[in-house]
């Protein structure tokens, strides 16, 4: 079994903060993003991305529901990542559009993601 809580603390903890971010920060302008709200929501798509793989199911749409809603977007998005990872084996490997990665390194890829966009959006 995975050990995701590291996943757990990074995705709770940018998503707390994007929740009680005013419109002025959620709309600010990062490197590489239109606003702060947009890395954001590139990132819960990543890891949406990433669950639908580990659970083997098909690619889907990962909708923008607008810049308040980012935090929640990506403590679902973080939530069913974790879940999905917590219930491969060890050595699984997921079918990813790069070839098959391990489980174990798209974890450690996930959270390396999470705080990456939590040090661009400070």
């Amino acid at each position: 079994m995975h050990d995701v809580q590291p996943l757990v603390e990074a995705v709770d903890s940018l998503a707390d903060r994007f929740r009680s971010l005013p419109q002025s920060k959620l709309l600010g302008a990062v490197p590489g993003h239109a606003s702060r709200a947009a890395a954001v929501l590139a990132l819960a798509r990543r890891l949406a991305a990433l669950a639908l793989a580990a659970e083997g199911g098909p690619e889907r749409e990962f909708p923008d529901a607008g810049a308040f809603a980012v935090g929640d977007q990506l403590a679902v998005a973080g939530h069913d990542l974790a879940v999905a990872l917590t219930a491969l084996p060890e050595d699984a490997e997921l079918a990813l559009p790069d070839g098959p990665v391990a489980a174990a390194e798209v974890l450690a890829g996930a959270v390396a993601a999470v705080h990456e966009t939590t040090e661009l959006c400070a």
